[in-house]
């Protein structure tokens, strides 16, 4: 009988564990509640497939050799989005540099110094709190017969944060300024062992401390093997591995605003692919900033030569920039900035 008690009274402790928990998680869907949503629609709206499909075209061209962190192609790659920024009128907290300069000495395989991109947009209220966007700019670069362009990998991600720093330069101009400041940020190196987000983590222009949350884009133009027969979705990874806030944001972003299928199969923590591990939100989510990483998986093309600007899904990519456009929009103007409630 003692056995029997004690067995039972483990079995109401967790009962009353799981029903606390399961209330706690409704409270907090309830108060994601976006409230300007026919503002958010309004700068979602310029987001657009022609925009894109140029960014794409322009960025994932012959003309930058396949961006190889380091040589004169991605250097031409890197002027082209300053030169962009400052076209748009967005100012980087560099001044009129916009590059983060990595010195030779840090990389390895004989990568040459390089440099991140950075521009940003900053806060009416919490200037000093930030959301970084990112995606990584290099690529595989070129040999004697081959030049890998890398349209998906990274010439998508890099379109979709031109799109989205012009449509919060927009809203900006028509009074409607981030509270929180955000920043663009265009990273090198990740080719090659994920060499610029180490850095900027490493060497911070806003602190680490200070970044409220990293949104990390990197291949989202394609559509995988598993998802042929159902195009509508992106892969999200780590929106809950240090922020519980942060995942249910996401949700509901998309609930609201773009109307994915969000995967999470590549999340596990089983997931033999690791890409948790494998881009540049990973060295965020180190020093303990909450990160969502947007991946639409690997492709016959990934990595080759192949991997060309015609074959990118222009509808589906604008629908996967509206979704991220959404959730950093939700995080840059929350009353509260997100909590971090689990460990690294």
């Amino acid at each position: 009988m003692k056995v029997q008690l004690v067995a039972l009274s483990l079995t109401l402790v967790g009962a009353c564990s799981t029903l606390r928990h399961t209330k706690k998680i409704e409270k907090l869907k309830e108060s994601i509640v976006f409230e300007d949503t026919q503002t958010v629609e309004t700068y979602l709206n310029t987001i657009t497939e022609d925009e894109l499909k140029e960014h794409v075209y322009t960025f994932s061209s012959d003309e930058f050799q396949g961006r190889r962190a380091g040589e004169p192609g991605h250097h031409k790659a890197s002027k082209f989005l300053k030169d962009y920024y400052i076209q748009e009128d967005i100012k980087s907290p560099l001044g009129s540099k916009y590059y983060q300069y990595i010195p030779e000495a840090y990389f390895s395989e004989g990568i040459k110094d390089s440099q991140n991109v950075i521009a940003f947009i900053e806060g009416s209220q919490f200037p000093n709190e930030v959301i970084i966007i990112s995606a990584h700019s290099d690529h595989e670069g070129f040999n004697a017969t081959e030049i890998y362009n890398g349209a998906d990998d990274n010439g998508s991600g890099t379109a979709a944060v031109l799109e989205m720093a012009q449509a919060f330069k927009k809203a900006a101009l028509d009074g409607h300024s981030p509270k929180r400041s955000i920043v663009f940020l265009h990273l090198t190196g990740e080719e090659v062992g994920l060499n610029g987000s180490r850095y900027y983590t490493q060497y911070p222009v806003f602190s680490m401390k200070n970044t409220v949350a990293n949104l990390n884009i990197d291949m989202i133009g394609r559509v995988d093997d598993a998802h042929k027969d159902a195009e509508n979705y992106v892969y999200v990874i780590g929106a809950d591995r240090l922020s519980t806030e942060l995942h249910y944001i996401s949700e509901e972003a998309n609930n609201k605003f773009a109307g994915l299928d969000l995967d999470y199969k590549l999340n596990k923590d089983n997931d033999p692919n690791r890409y948790y591990y494998r881009s540049d939100h990973y060295n965020f989510a180190q020093k303990g900033v909450p990160v969502i990483f947007y991946f639409n998986g690997e492709h016959e093309d990934y990595h080759e030569p192949t991997d060309t600007p015609e074959k990118i899904n222009y509808a589906l990519l604008k629908q996967r920039t509206k979704l991220i456009f959404a959730t950093a929009w939700y995080l840059a103007n929350s009353k509260n900035r997100i909590i971090v409630d689990k460990d690294i």
